[in-house]
């Protein structure tokens, strides 16, 4: 397990831990299957010859040449953003980019005339404040427009040195002796989600502050659905029913439903759990010798990162072992009822949810992807086991409440198939006639556990999982594995110590998303293409500014074209540049040819990626500037802390931190993105 304390701060060290896969040895990665498909030499020496090149990443599109490609006009228009890193955002010539929300700035009228201070923040306060570190964004339209909405906005996790004046880095190694029961307070009312109205008056978005606008943090009351809810599992010492809970955290990626509901995915849930029981070293030292042992192990509880347990007896693991059964799932919320209550579905699995895309299948099921965001994880999928009826909101609001959750295989063959995750099915069967799984709540509860039975294919740490409704593909995020080796390279996962990721694309038979079996091929290998040891593998019109690695979150726009966040963590440094927002070209003889729109700030990640429905508007979350990797940054003397920040981005106001902010991208002439 990642010691915190070889990292510089605490969200670093949680990064860090996603690296260190849990899955068992036993079983195909994706690497496997690769190597099973092509010669593994020349996979490893990036020396794949065109034919299998070609069956590999699909259309002979990517074996054109140079001239060929350029020759061909591709499907966007703007310029491109130049690579690099430094202190200031940057957007392709031509466009307006405008922060529109940053931490600490009013959602709700109880604080709108009250200048933000960080240096005097309460909890209280914070709970009508937006919230720390952005991330997923949804855009639903009021009466229909593209200039007045509701933005359902992530707020992932917090980093307190950069938050907080005089704590410095990270705590843990003390007993958070600096991080008070206020300042853990207000953590848990800076994370979660916001709902706000925005609208665009005289060509410029703004806030609505109107009562509309929600914070839902740590403190929101929430219900549980679904076969764990009620279980012995879920139950706790406040909540005798399993069916109450107070709050979401670690909310990364989501998805927004047919039917107008937001969801939000729970990821990194591992990191809020405390536990007294530590070593020498003050990590965690806990002797799971219970029924649940291989499922606190698997899902790497407790870990200690948060002093929320200090103070709160529902994050102290030895005082509540079920309450992390009650975080790591998908939430719904609906954004246009402001006093409803958010549903924590069961049925969808728990695991580490980068995101919840949804669509419908050829026959009206719900259908929702997600990734395990954690290297030599899984790709999910549920389908409802209704069908959407549209207009019957009510109806809609059960469809995520019942169906079947499966987990992704992938074959050299260039073939796939959904494996059912059913208690006493299939291939589950034998696992649960051992005992392993007493019923279908304990295969929600431990998906991972269920995941390792079937034969799930490990994959290069999968984010998001991004349906495409107008091409009838779907395309997977593989951010990195460095753990990979040479022996456990396999189709879908080509590389040893894959530093920079890779993004595959699936074509569900029929090109329904509902559908058992799937073809698939991969879309790039990310990377610099000029060094040929890295094994990259773009369009040969992929220009020296335009590769990229570690994708990590993905949209649609209205015209069904591709786009790509980018997120390096702490490692930006062995690239020399910046994440950023790619357009990627996914069909014909560009096919393969990515493109920088934007590029954030040093430190930061850019994440959530939301085009209004006409095109013409682009949201954006700048996650946790001045904060990844830049200690040994040139121009820059750290540890970066708040008073001492490597950028003070978007504000570069001497009294004020970097605040994670959402920026709004227009065109000056009202055209559209791209």
């Amino acid at each position: 397990m990642s010691d915190p304390h070889t990292y510089p701060t605490r969200a670093a060290a949680m990064e860090a831990a996603d690296d260190e896969p849990l899955s068992p040895v036993a079983g195909d990665t994706i690497g496997d299957v690769i190597a099973r498909r092509y010669s593994r030499r020349d996979i490893m020496k990036g020396a794949l010859g065109v034919t299998a090149a070609t069956a590999l990443f699909g259309p002979a599109a990517l074996a054109a040449s140079k001239a060929e490609a350029a020759s061909v006009g591709d499907r966007f228009s703007f310029d491109e953003v130049a690579a690099g890193a430094n202190e200031y955002h940057h957007v392709a010539e031509g466009y307006d980019a405008k922060v529109l929300l940053s931490w600490g700035d009013p959602v709700c009228a109880d604080v709108q005339d009250k200048p933000f201070d960080p240096r005097t923040l309460t909890a209280e306060e914070q709970e009508y404040r937006f919230g720390y570190n952005n991330d997923y964004i949804a855009y639903f339209p009021i009466d229909g427009s593209s200039e007045h909405g509701l933005l359902c906005i992530n707020h992932e996790y917090t980093n307190e040195e950069l938050m907080f004046p005089g704590l410095g880095r990270d705590q843990s190694d003390s007993n958070f002796r600096e991080t008070t029961k206020e300042i853990a307070n207000i953590e848990m009312a800076a994370v979660g989600v916001t709902v706000v109205e925005v609208r665009k008056v005289n060509d410029k978005w703004e806030v609505v502050h109107g009562d509309r606008n929600r914070r839902i943090t740590l403190n929101t009351e929430m219900t549980i659905d679904g076969d764990a809810a009620g279980t012995a599992r879920m139950k706790t010492r406040e909540d005798s029913t399993g069916k109450r809970v107070f709050g979401t955290f670690s909310n990364c990626a989501g998805g927004k439903t047919p039917w107008g509901t937001y969801l939000t995915a729970e990821e990194n849930i591992h990191g809020g759990f405390w536990t007294e029981e530590l070593d020498a070293n003050f990590k965690p030292d806990v002797d799971h010798d219970g029924k649940y042992k291989a499922s606190y192990k698997r899902y790497r509880i407790p870990t200690r990162w948060q002093s929320w347990g200090k103070y709160h007896k529902r994050f102290n693991f030895d005082e509540e072992e079920n309450e992390p059964n009650r975080f790591g799932w998908i939430v719904e919320i609906d954004p246009e009822e402001r006093e409803s209550v958010p549903v924590k579905h069961t049925a969808l699995g728990r695991f580490f949810h980068e995101g919840a895309e949804t669509t419908l299948s050829n026959d009206g099921r719900a259908v929702v992807f997600s990734g395990d965001d954690a290297q030599n994880e899984y790709v999910y999928r549920f389908v409802s086991r209704d069908h959407y009826i549209k207009g019957n909101k009510a109806h809609n609001a059960t469809l995520l409440e019942h169906g079947t959750l499966s987990v992704a295989q992938f074959s050299s063959e260039g073939t796939g198939k959904w494996i059912p995750l059913k208690y006493g099915e299939g291939k589950l069967a034998k696992a649960c006639s051992a005992g392993k799984f007493e019923n279908q709540a304990d295969v929600l509860i431990d998906a991972r556990l269920a995941a390792d039975e079937v034969g799930a294919t490990k994959m290069d740490r999968p984010e998001d999982v991004q349906p495409n409704e107008e091409t009838r593909r779907v395309y997977v995020m593989l951010t990195n594995n460095t753990k990979r080796n040479a022996g456990t390279v396999d189709a879908a996962n080509p590389r040893p110590n894959n530093k920079f990721g890779h993004i595959i694309e699936m074509i569900p038979d029929g090109g329904d998303f509902g559908a058992d079996t799937f073809t698939w091929n991969i879309l790039v290998r990310c990377g610099d293409p000029t060094k040929m040891e890295l094994g990259a593998y773009w369009n040969a019109a992929t220009t020296e500014d335009s590769w990229f690695v570690s994708p990590d979150n993905a949209t649609v726009d209205p015209e069904g074209r591709l786009w790509i966040a980018t997120d390096q963590g702490k490692y930006w440094q062995q690239t020399g540049r910046a994440d950023g927002l790619f357009a990627l070209e996914t069909e014909g003889i560009r096919r393969g040819t990515p493109r920088m729109f934007f590029r954030v700030p040093m430190g930061a990640e850019l994440c959530g990626p939301c085009f209004t429905p006409d095109g013409k508007t682009l949201f954006l979350s700048v996650q946790h500037p001045g904060a990844d990797g830049v200690d040994g940054y040139a121009n820059f003397k750290g540890p970066s802390v708040f008073e001492n920040p490597a950028t003070r981005w978007p504000d570069f106001d001497p009294k004020m931190p970097p605040r994670p902010s959402v920026m709004v991208i227009t065109h000056p002439d009202g055209k559209e993105i791209g």
